[in-house]
């Protein structure tokens, strides 16, 4: 991930500080602020800690009863037993100031190293005891002072084997270091392990965060994309019933008001017209609170039934002055899905819409023709026509309204095609071709 991540504090109290991921940047870094370890909540720097305890303890009384027992009475032994016991008992105070590397921590680690440098200057039998306090400081200090502290008991360790030993042995030269350096490496080691999988937790879980996230913001985006393509469908619906029926019912009730005085019956014929008209659209609005499907459809007998029934309707009430006739061609192998039906249904409505309300035409015809792998709807008229552009459409009806950018539409959701062929004086002719093969419903 680019953006830089973090480990906050709590987790682990030596990674109180904030952990930068970045490129290229390196282990010394990356535990630079925080010292090399903690015990923390971590069982098995709390496990690693218990032991340390238990060997400094164990070390401590050692080194006391060897000195004990061979240098029995000698002045310096009420010194030897007081520091052991202050030593032991500094080293209890140690949990009771905490775990954060505070300065009053750092305070008590110096007076307990001190102590026991003094302790080891008067019997160097307790240099042993340096073993525990290397874990004490490196999991205290920041890495370099803990390496420092290191190397500085190392020298005292040193020191006192050769005061121990009879002659020069190399060993003893060679040994502590050997041993203080294994032992730094093994507890860097541990704690930069531990630093990492602390990492690769926090990475982990931020990207589970991310997941989460994109998720929901991808189930936003589909609800919007949803909620758009549900607010397109509607408006075509509406555009090719009620819109165009209370078009149709506005011209029949100017036409009666025109005609009103000068021929009363035309008028009646008018608003009994646009009354028939208002049934309709009543009917299509009830539907849409229901399920949205035509009119037409929900009263049974298929598109076949509805495009005749949608002929009839519109030749009556243009009172002889408009014909349309409906003509079927073949039968389908099987019930065309409800989809298809209601959208060629729709496309036919507004295509006659569009007759009635542009084309100044006389007559027009549907023509429904089913294939072995599509189905066809044929819209003609003997209207003025127009001039066609390219696409099939003339500019100034392309951005007259909603009719053929809605027709167009729902034929592209069933993966047909929409074409318009017209010339002037020729009238025109809107076909609708729907493959059967790829408008199953969505899942």
């Amino acid at each position: 991930m680019g953006s830089p991540w973090r480990i906050r504090a709590g987790q682990r109290w030596n990674v109180r500080y904030v952990v930068e991921h970045r490129t290229g940047s390196s282990d010394a870094e990356e535990t630079e602020a925080g010292g090399l370890g903690a015990a923390g909540s971590d069982p098995d720097a709390r496990r690693l800690a218990l032991l340390m305890h238990a060997a400094f303890f164990l070390l401590l009384g050692a080194s006391l009863t060897r000195f004990l027992m061979r240098h029995p009475g000698e002045a310096r032994t009420p010194w030897i037993i007081a520091l052991s016991i202050t030593l032991a008992v500094l080293y209890l105070l140690g949990p009771v100031l905490g775990s954060r590397p505070t300065p009053r921590r750092v305070a008590w680690l110096g007076v307990l190293v001190v102590v026991w440098m003094v302790l080891v200057v008067l019997a160097p039998s307790f240099a042993w005891c340096a073993v525990p306090l290397f874990y004490t400081g490196l999991r205290i200090l920041p890495p370099r002072a803990a390496l420092a502290l290191v190397a500085l008991l190392t020298v005292f360790v040193v020191a006192a084997q050769l005061r121990l030993a009879t002659g020069f042995d190399p060993n003893l030269v060679l040994a502590p270091p050997a041993v203080a350096a294994v032992a730094t490496a093994v507890f860097v080691h541990m704690r930069r392990q531990a630093v990492r999988q602390r990492e690769l937790s926090a990475r982990q879980r931020e990207l589970i965060g991310d997941l989460l996230r994109t998720r929901r913001e991808l189930a936003a985006t589909e609800r919007r994309e949803g909620t758009l393509a549900e607010r397109q469908r509607l408006s075509m619906e509406i555009h090719d019933t009620l819109a165009q029926g209370l078009s149709s019912q506005q011209m029949l009730l100017q036409a009666a008001d025109r005609t009103w005085d000068a021929d009363p019956e035309a008028a009646r014929r008018h608003v009994r017209t646009a009354t028939g008209i208002a049934e309709r659209n009543l009917a299509e609005a009830r539907r849409f609170v229901h399920d949205l499907a035509p009119a037409d459809l929900a009263a049974g007998g298929g598109l076949e039934a509805a495009l005749h029934a949608l002929a009839a309707r519109e030749s009556a009430q243009a009172a002889g002055a408009f014909t349309v006739r409906c003509h079927v061609e073949g039968a389908p192998a099987a019930p065309l899905p409800d989809r298809v039906q209601s959208a060629l249904l729709r496309i036919a409505q507004g295509a006659l819409a569009n007759v009635r309300e542009h084309a100044g035409a006389t007559a027009a015809g549907l023509t429904l023709t089913h294939l072995d792998d599509r189905v066809v709807l044929d819209v003609g008229d003997n209207g003025r026509g127009f001039t066609a552009e390219p696409g099939g459409v003339r500019g100034a009806r392309a951005v007259r309204g909603h009719g053929l950018p809605a027709m167009r539409a729902r034929v592209r959701q069933l993966g047909g095609t929409l074409t318009v062929e017209s010339a002037p004086g020729e009238g025109t002719v809107l076909s609708a071709e729907v493959p059967l093969t790829t408008t199953e419903d969505p899942a």
